[in-house]
């Protein structure tokens, strides 16, 4: 039974950050390390063949996967920092520290990738030699599609597999989910494929030409490819930094869930911010009928945070401050004047 069925809805509201807590950590991490050993496994072998052939494109791939590997290493330190327990100094926990670790990935997808590629495959097209080892290149990029594409399926399972569930799309729950380390994976995963095919496509186009300008063009793409990627990932991993709200779906159904409470006037202000890969922050003002007394909105507040919690498991934290309408701090004018 879905949570839109359990409460007699029928809005099928994409909770995607509540679904993450459900399954855990596992998968995730699973699909990280799969990733990681892929990439260490073929960076090593275009580089060496990079090198001897003396093709861009090979070395710019070469950068692809180092830069990918470093990628999943970070991730892997921001999934175990980021699920420590919340102490003294750090109330709300440590999930924002996935993001500062999975931020510091793009960045190395940036430097360590796009940029050496771009400059690597400019210096080709301007002055480089028609590279050579025409087979063997081609057999390293055979063994790394291989491998990129037992990494690409992990990935691909584990998206396609919650997308399923929650009756949503692919690429909308890697728009909105907040775990950051799977969205990494699958498109990074998803630009290595293509990044092999540019560089089969370079390297054929040298040999056929006998020119190197089209492995230097190969390897100019590629460096874009990671470019568009690591852009893509850093204002992800930026907007979760400084505080982004769930999505809105969520945010609508989790105001109709308190105003769906009887002793409910209005809800005035409703506040969420994710703080964790699975964890969410809900703090309301909510306006209530007067003829309840203060046990009775104290019973209401209770009731709201256990439908909440019971719906969306990943709203970790529910602040509910009753408000009247006209107090201040809800942005109100004042009290009604006496008559």
């Amino acid at each position: 039974m879905t949570p839109q069925q359990a409460t007699g809805r029928s809005d099928n509201v994409p909770d995607i950050a509540s679904r993450r807590a459900v399954e855990g950590q596992s998968e995730s991490t699973r699909t990280v390390l799969i990733a990681t050993a892929a990439n260490l496994v073929i960076a090593v072998a275009k580089l060496f063949v990079g090198l001897i052939g003396g093709s861009a494109a090979m070395l710019s791939e070469a950068a692809h996967s180092v830069a990918d590997t470093v990628t999943e290493l970070l991730l892997l330190t921001a999934l175990r920092r980021s699920d420590r327990p919340a102490d003294e100094d750090h109330p709300f926990g440590y999930g924002h520290e996935a993001y500062f670790w999975a931020f510091l990935a793009a960045l190395a997808t940036f430097l360590a990738g796009a940029l050496v590629s771009v400059v690597h495959g400019v210096q080709e097209i301007t002055g480089g030699e028609e590279p050579g080892h025409y087979p063997l290149s081609y057999a390293v990029l055979a063994l790394a599609a291989v491998c990129e594409g037992i990494s690409w399926r992990q990935a691909a399972k584990q998206v396609r597999s919650e997308a399923a569930r929650w009756r949503v799309s692919s690429l909308r729950l890697l728009r909105v989910t907040p775990d950051t380390t799977v969205k990494a994976v699958a498109l990074e995963d998803s630009a290595a494929l293509v990044g092999l095919a540019i560089a089969a496509g370079g390297l054929a186009g040298s040999q056929l030409t006998g020119s190197a300008v089209w492995d230097g063009l190969a390897s100019v793409l590629i460096g874009v490819l990671l470019a568009v990627v690591a852009v893509v990932l850093t204002r992800s991993n930026k907007s979760l930094l400084i505080g982004q709200a769930v999505p809105p779906a969520m945010r609508e159904a989790l105001r109709a869930e308190l105003q769906a409470l009887p002793e409910t006037a209005r809800v005035l202000t409703l506040f969420t911010m994710v703080l964790g890969p699975r964890e969410v922050l809900l703090a309301a003002r909510v306006d209530f009928h007067d003829e309840h007394g203060s046990a009775a909105v104290e019973a209401a507040c209770d009731t709201a945070e256990r439908r909440i919690r019971e719906r969306f498991p990943t709203v970790c934290q529910v602040f509910i401050d009753p408000t009247p309408p006209w107090s201040r701090a809800a942005g109100g004018a004042g009290p009604p004047a006496d008559s």
